[in-house]
């Protein structure tokens, strides 16, 4: 029996040595492997099949200036070579893939044109794992070229000679809602107000720029009522203003949230869920009008464009706060707040200074440190403004971005981790 031992052992490890290092590193980690890529092209078409050893999650979406399609997978490594695409294709031009998150693999298709994509799982046809199958069409060329999918999320102020973009304010809390309130009583409905106002105020001075209050007053107003005003006037760029709270009153500094991927997963099933009795657009697409496959990919591809963008107006304004004093988190955080859920308007939530802090709340009631508040607000939305108008905002997802993380680009909503837990939660209500 111990020979036999012996010899089990000594045969693993032979095949462990043999075996490519991805897959080896996948199944020690119980990745799913993706074991081979096929790409075949016929009348004017290309698909792409993908062949997994178990079921994992995926998206799917586009890019263009150069136009690329990026595939990312969940938990998900490589068990060879990606193939060479034979210059006769009709569509690709080459593949490429990387790591993303440290877990996550990302492909990258370099397209000749502009496709429509169309993706499913299906069983291997040795009945053994999954496959992913792309079919690619090409677009039929258009006098006038409607936005691709990425392009969408800020298509409603794409062109700068037409219209300004629209920044929606969002003061939180508000009437029989006070928010968190302070040893001295100080309210964060007033303040959130105050500063927001402030806010506006800046941002109508600004060229290209207009302002857009979600409320002026002090009334309540619910939070999918907020959304759905920002949505409703056609907002380009969301920022919900709060004051923070702890229990541990030295808590103190700014801190910038974004919306979680758990948090867009979820709002994503509520839209497709409702999308028959909605006649609203996501992204200029009518879900309704959809399959379900497509409409899934769709407004994957929406989604995934508006987090980007979302990323990188929070990182702007975050670094701009930094430089009044304490962050109380030096990265852009993530959580589930209902008012970042937004799925083709990019959203950031900024928590000035903690409410429950005795220094930062004097310093919150003070008239000249709203307007600093509020300029460093601005400076980070002038600054996602100027990327914005110069048509590069999407940079980060794709293989070219200045990121330098692998050949397949470095997606920024893979985050510093879950947020620290707070003292309440009303924000997240749905």
């Amino acid at each position: 029996m111990q020979a036999v031992k012996l010899l089990l052992a000594i045969l693993l490890l032979v095949i462990l040595t043999f075996l490519p290092p991805t897959l080896t590193s996948s199944l020690a980690a119980g990745r799913v492997a993706v074991t081979g890529v096929q790409v075949t092209s016929t009348q004017g078409k290309s698909r792409l099949v993908l062949d997994l050893n178990g079921p994992t999650n995926h998206q799917v979406f586009a890019l263009d200036g150069p136009d690329r399609l990026v595939i990312d997978i969940a938990d998900a490594a490589f068990a060879g070579k990606l193939p060479k695409v034979d210059g006769s294709d009709p569509i690709l031009s080459g593949l490429r893939s990387g790591v993303r998150g440290d877990k996550d693999l990302r492909i990258v298709l370099d397209l000749k044109g502009a496709v429509r994509v169309k993706s499913h799982l299906q069983a291997a046809e040795a009945g053994h794992g999954q496959q992913l199958v792309l079919d690619l069409i090409p677009k039929a060329p258009a006098t006038s070229r409607p936005a691709s999918v990425s392009e969408q999320p800020l298509a409603r102020g794409r062109a700068a000679s037409q219209r300004p973009m629209v920044v929606a304010i969002d003061a939180g809390h508000g009437g029989q809602d006070p928010g968190a309130i302070g040893a001295r009583g100080t309210r964060e409905k007033d303040v959130t107000l105050a500063i927001a106002k402030r806010l506006a105020g800046l941002v109508a001075k600004e060229p290209g720029l207009r302002p857009l209050l979600i409320r002026d007053d002090d009334r309540f107003v619910p939070l999918r009522a907020r959304i759905n005003k920002a949505r409703k006037h056609k907002a380009d760029l969301f920022i919900s203003i709060h004051a923070d709270a702890f229990d541990n009153p030295s808590a103190k500094g700014s801190s910038v949230f974004t919306l979680s991927r758990r948090g867009a997963s979820s709002e994503a099933a509520k839209w497709l869920a409702d999308r028959e009795n909605s006649a609203d657009k996501i992204g200029g697409v009518d879900l309704g009008e959809r399959d379900d496959q497509l409409a899934t990919v769709l407004l994957d591809m929406v989604q995934n464009a508006a987090q980007e963008h979302s990323a990188h107006a929070a990182g702007a304004v975050l670094k701009n706060l930094s430089r009044l004093g304490a962050i109380h988190k030096d990265e852009v955080q993530k959580a589930g707040f209902v008012v970042l859920k937004l799925p083709d308007i990019p959203s950031l939530l900024v928590e000035t200074a903690f409410i429950t802090n005795p220094a930062e709340e004097a310093r919150l009631v003070n008239g000249t440190e709203q307007q600093r508040l509020a300029a460093a607000i601005l400076g980070g939305v002038k600054q996602y403004q100027l990327r914005y108008r110069q048509g590069t905002a999407a940079r980060p997802l794709t293989a070219d971005s200045d990121s330098g993380a692998g050949d397949a680009g470095s997606a920024t909503d893979s985050g510093p981790g879950p947020a620290p837990v707070r003292t309440r939660g009303r924000r997240n209500n749905s």
